[in-house]
């Protein structure tokens, strides 16, 4: 299978942190000769908007990005070329695949071999330490990148490749066993959503906590067993307990940027449960009572997106319609306007960008 490779493409470029987006459209495609082993070109067909990829443009993380910048890590396209001399690549030119955060790691040091990849000290991320998805052409890896599975829409597809794989594999390590109780804040925002879903498919009771009608109907219709109102709720963590019989929750899956979720997850948590930590505010720090926490022996776990392991398993739960995004779907040249949304608070769900034709 060929396919005729452009010198130029349009993108989304970042020119420095802080700066205005502009959309290029001659910014150059590394050609099929060009690849290094191991890297494969990928022609996509869209890609997902993340709040990581806002901290990326802004530079307002306690890590840097790298400028100029093409942001973007939840894109999914075609295989158009592979590096030559790429041995025992695990796909192939012609193949449907997605791009994630995590777009390279080495494969073979302590965190790599123990499944923690995205851990790894040489690991490449898409849209901050290398170019990532807001282009019409992509250069990923073929270890790393994830096969999207035959009749799963790439729409669809897109967003599972970050908020679903990170919330998804925060629930496989909450320690939590079926008919446990799970606490979401944020449960009808972007990951939220996702959460209850796969909260959900491994046989957890979900508390949704949010704020809003519209909100309520969309966690209690995605399977959500319990909603609390945070604004008309005059003590969430009495609420809590209220539901689970007094003891407390068994799990909080925290996503939020500010410090008081985790705070008040300690108060809620029944003893012996445990704190998934999964937001990255740029400054917030984490607060717990030290002696809440030891008295009751919780558990708090940081967990970072996820290791290609974790991505196959979210995108087969995902493809086989036990997992939905709710997404709005928009053009490359919206990105500014979705980042003014997205810093307004104004972005309801996830949006996909599809790729100029």
């Amino acid at each position: 299978m060929s396919h005729s490779i452009p010198k130029t493409q349009t993108a989304a470029v970042v020119a420095s942190s802080g700066a205005a987006i502009e959309i290029k459209h001659d910014q150059p495609v590394k050609s099929a000769e060009e690849l290094a082993p191991g890297e494969c070109l990928i022609k996509l067909a869209c890609t997902g908007v993340c709040h990581t990829d806002l901290h990326a443009a802004l530079g307002d993380w306690p890590l840097a990005a790298k400028t100029p910048l093409v942001g973007g890590h939840e894109g999914v396209g075609e295989i158009v070329a592979i590096g030559n001399n790429t041995s025992h690549s695990p796909v192939k030119v012609g193949d449907r695949v997605g791009i994630k955060w995590l777009a390279d790691s080495c494969l073979n040091c302590e965190q790599c071999r123990k499944g923690r990849e995205q851990n790894c000290l040489e690991a490449k991320l898409s849209g901050f330490t290398v170019d990532g998805t807001f282009q019409q052409y992509a250069v990923s890896y073929v270890n790393h990148v994830t096969p999207i599975p035959e009749g799963f829409d790439s729409n669809a597809a897109a967003s599972i490749l970050c908020a679903g794989v990170t919330v998804y594999r925060a629930i496989k390590y909450s320690q939590t066993s079926p008919g446990d109780w799970i606490v979401l804040p944020g449960a009808g925002g972007g990951l939220g959503h996702l959460a209850i879903q796969y909260a959900k498919v491994a046989g957890l009771q979900v508390i949704a906590v949010d704020t809003g009608a519209d909100k309520k109907k969309l966690c209690l219709e995605l399977g959500a067993d319990k909603w609390i109102d945070f604004q008309e709720s005059k003590d969430i963590v009495a609420d809590i307990k209220a539901i689970t019989g007094g003891l407390g929750a068994h799990s909080a899956l925290v996503t939020a940027a500010s410090s008081s979720g985790y705070k008040q997850a300690i108060e809620y948590l029944r003893g012996g449960g445990t704190l998934m930590a999964v937001g990255l505010p740029g400054k917030a720090s984490l607060e717990a009572s030290i002696f809440f926490t030891v008295f009751k022996s919780i558990s708090i776990l940081g967990s970072y997106v996820g290791n290609r392991q974790d991505a196959a398993e979210a995108i087969a739960i995902a493809a086989r319609g036990e997992v939905k995004c709710n997404f709005a779907l928009k053009q490359l040249s919206d990105l500014s306007s979705v980042y003014e949304g997205m810093t307004e608070g104004k972005v309801a769900g996830r949006i996909v960008l599809e790729m100029p034709k």
